[in-house]
């Protein structure tokens, strides 16, 4: 009798542990979604399936890669940024998370730097930014005189409005103080094939996307926009040595909604580095024009203030607005 008094008194006084707490030490338990505001298909989709399927080797469960597009990502951001915070539910932001709170600013979350959680960066894509071959240009310095010699005569398309190859537009016009003509289209494709055609003169492609055309010689492939070369295509220059400073990518990177427990964003953020470093999955997205990035939570939340700061600052200047 006494034994047992004994044992049911160390059992009462021993804490018990929250609910919660156990859940966390255990995540993930099941399967996880992972949020992507874009269709099938394409560098996005295709860097978040290859991710997602090595994370989920690393932590022992499935990662679903499910498409919400629409309202410029809006559809998918939202829906994370609404999710449980228990960790099923993740998102692969992109820079639009950066770039719709001044373009489209009714769009949710209007503040994705307080309704998400970051866990860690995934990957940067540069633009090639090539022209027709019939302008008589070779280089980033030789394109910026062509076009002050011929002001508003110079056509260049985009994927859209407010996308990222079009700001990249829009910056290297502001840094260059250069007058040419924008042309947004309905996708990146429709701009291309006018490109091809010489119906426009000059965009700014994903490397993916542009370098079947520059390979072919339908394009001529002048520079790239990030800071950085490009291991696809190196022998492109990066505008940066022309114009200090420039650097206009897209980006991918893994969030949670906003109060994801620090332990869930430690255990997902350390599986999402093992992708993100294994050298086979590296070497073949670099092979598409994708460099992954292994950047922890400060990382992406740095990043993604930092082109909040700059992609904003650059649609109010130059009074961009949504189509």
């Amino acid at each position: 009798m006494t034994s047992r008094r004994a044992l049911i008194a160390a059992s009462i006084a021993l804490p018990a542990v929250p609910r919660s707490v156990a859940a966390q030490e255990g995540w993930p338990s099941r399967a996880v979604a992972v949020l992507l505001g874009y269709p099938p298909g394409g560098v996005t989709d295709f860097a978040a399936r290859a991710v997602t399927e090595r994370m989920g080797r690393a932590l022992g469960q499935t990662l679903v890669l499910e498409n919400r597009p629409g309202a410029a990502t809006a559809v998918a951001n939202t829906a994370a940024a609404q999710a449980r915070p228990d960790g099923y539910t993740l998102l692969m932001g992109t820079s639009t998370l950066a770039i719709n709170p001044a373009l489209q600013p009714t769009l949710t979350p209007r503040d994705p730097q307080t309704a998400l959680t970051p866990i860690g960066t995934v990957f940067r894509t540069a633009f090639v930014l090539h022209v027709h071959p019939s302008l008589p240009v070779r280089s980033t310095a030789e394109l910026i005189a062509y076009a002050k010699a011929n002001p508003g005569k110079l056509n260049f398309g985009s994927s859209g409005t407010g996308a990222v190859n079009h700001l990249c537009l829009e910056l290297f016009r502001a840094r260059a103080g250069i007058d040419v003509v924008h042309v947004p289209y309905r996708g990146g494709p429709a701009a291309l094939l006018d490109l091809r055609e010489n119906r426009i003169q000059g965009m700014f492609n994903a490397v993916q996307e542009a370098l079947p055309a520059v390979q072919a010689g339908a394009t001529r492939g002048i520079a790239i926009s990030s800071k950085d070369r490009a291991a696809a295509v190196p022998d492109l220059p990066p505008i940066a040595d022309v114009l200090p400073g420039f650097d206009g990518v897209f980006w991918q990177g893994l969030f949670g909604p906003a109060g994801l427990p620090a332990p869930i964003v430690a255990r997902a953020g350390a599986a999402l580095r093992e992708a993100t470093t294994d050298p086979d999955l590296t070497t073949r997205m670099a092979a598409q024009g994708v460099a992954l990035v292994s950047g922890d939570a400060e990382a992406l939340r740095r990043m993604l203030a930092e082109e909040t700061e700059m992609w904003g600052r650059l649609i109010r200047e130059q009074n961009i607005r949504a189509e």
